[in-house]
């Protein structure tokens, strides 16, 4: 079926990278195996499980929410979307009590026209939509929208001729997970805003713009987080796509009002960049997420209520600050990057130029923007240079061999590391920290000596050439599924 909500249309998840050469995907371990589980998918992105071999899975440009069961793959819902860039058909989670309600949750781009698009400008402005829907079994059926937020991206201040804009839509995030607590988590990039939310008070100018009195962080206002600016967060919702009241700034939303009071209701962590992926791990219920760098510092973090990740003052330790300016002002990317433009350099938008970086880590923390209750912390799991991190989950159980019961699976955004690397993160026996064995990763840093190398962090890798991979998820059966978006398959890894 084809569904439509007023002007609608999804968007799905564009993350880019290199020609890649069509080696079989392996794992480390010889005792594991990988096969294809569904081949000849569109730009797949996420999936969720509904029983043994049958799971949902997404594809980004065309908005269709496919079945697979038993290898057997048919379409349950088409929608209408906008696939710009990171734009499109992004996430989904299935509610707590899916057996027994058939809740699905969906979000994605719609779009202003009346057929699937790339068009940059193509989507209102909150374009980006979480939904509700019902599976009956055979379909999904639309029953409510949730939240929307910001999806169009006019960069005016990128503009080489003021009269023509420069649409982006990159950065959208997209990743939903329902927690053990029932909650809906919703993970968002910054959409290059450049706002409170992103750690900058008054935005990213020096002087207010235009009319002298304004200060915004673009030409919809801001820098406060309305509506159109609750962007470079992770949102807690209940399934009805209200605030829970035991959120960190609910307190704070309601003294507030409006649309900034509304927002921060509805905040649980801010000050991220972008990601793919989310898990909850199974054994203490804490969440954790994926951040990635421009140049520097991708980032995984364990997540607590209230939780500012320190973006754009910020990425990787607060203790390596000065490398992380050092790199983003360098104006040659190391190894230089064949898809930047020239003169092209650092954190992506010029607006707020990354000079700004703070010179020490006490200055980079006291410029924070702190909201009351709100906790920075370092990451748990870094990379000097950017390695485009992507889907990530846990493992559960001892299917695939005892050592690997609880670790976290690190999945790839760009799939330029080992033709998509998949790493293998060992967790502290509090559930607390990453905890490798390799000595030089004490320090929770792998000190690698350009973009997408793999120097101190050899011991975690666990396989490689899976492409772009924005999910991994452990099966009902406890093996571990990876999906390639960039090779269009769905892979099982497993025991011989």
């Amino acid at each position: 079926m084809r569904f439509t909500v007023g002007i609608a249309a999804a968007a799905s998840l564009t993350m880019a990278g290199s020609a890649f050469a069509q080696t079989a995907p392996s794992v480390v371990d010889p005792k594991l195996k990988v096969a294809p589980v569904v081949a000849g998918l569109s730009q797949p992105v996420q999936l969720e499980f509904i029983g043994e071999d049958d799971f949902f899975v997404l594809e980004k440009p065309t908005g269709q929410v496919k079945r697979v069961k038993d290898g057997v793959a048919s379409v349950v819902l088409d929608l209408t979307v906008n696939s710009n860039s990171e734009r499109g058909l992004l996430g989904i989670a299935l509610d707590k009590h899916f057996k027994f309600n058939g809740t699905v949750y969906l979000y994605w781009s719609e779009t202003t026209q009346a057929v699937d698009n790339a068009a940059g400008d193509a989507v209102p402005l909150l374009g980006n939509r979480l939904d509700r829907f019902h599976w009956d079994g055979t379909q999904l059926v639309f029953e409510k929208t949730l939240h929307r937020q910001r999806a169009l991206q006019d960069d005016a201040t990128n503009r080489t001729n003021p009269a023509v804009p420069v649409f982006r839509g990159n950065h959208n995030g997209g990743v939903v997970r329902v927690g053990p607590d029932g909650k809906l988590y919703l993970q968002v990039g910054d959409t290059g805003r450049r706002g409170q939310l992103q750690n900058l008070i008054d935005g990213p100018f020096v002087f207010p713009p235009n009319d002298g009195v304004t200060i915004g962080d673009d030409q919809f206002g801001g820098p406060d987080p309305d509506a159109n600016h609750t962007t470079g967060v992770i949102l807690r919702l209940n399934p009805d796509g209200t605030a829970p009241r035991d959120n960190p700034f609910y307190r704070l939303g309601a003294e507030r009002g409006g649309s900034v009071g509304a927002s921060l209701k509805k905040i649980y962590a801010y000050g991220l960049r972008n990601g793919f992926g989310m898990s909850f791990d199974p054994f203490s219920g804490d969440l954790w997420e994926q951040e990635n760098g421009d140049d520097s510092f991708s980032e995984i973090n364990r997540v607590e209520d209230g939780f500012n990740s320190g973006w754009v003052q910020v990425m990787g330790p607060l203790s390596r600050v000065a490398q992380f300016k050092a790199i983003e002002t360098t104006r040659t990317p190391v190894p230089p990057d064949p898809a930047a433009p020239a003169g092209y350099y650092g954190l992506q938008q010029t607006r707020w130029d990354p000079v700004n970086i703070a010179d020490t880590p006490y200055e980079a923390y006291d410029r924070l923007f702190k909201l009351p209750g709100s906790k920075f912390s370092d990451p748990e799991m870094t990379w000097k240079y950017e390695v485009a991190p992507g889907g990530i989950d846990f493992l559960s159980t001892k299917e695939l061999g005892k050592d690997y019961k609880g670790d976290l699976f690190v999945g790839s955004a760009r799939g330029s590391l080992r033709g998509g690397n998949l790493f293998r993160l060992p967790i502290s026996g509090n559930r607390r920290e990453v905890d490798p064995e390799d000595r030089r990763l004490k320090d929770k840093v792998a000190d690698n000596v350009a973009k997408y190398e793999i120097t101190e962090s050899e011991s975690l890798l666990f396989g490689e050439n899976f492409g772009v991979t924005p999910d991994v998820k452990e099966s009902p059966e406890g093996t571990l599924y990876v999906v390639s978006s960039s090779q269009g398959t769905v892979y099982e890894i497993s025991r011989k």
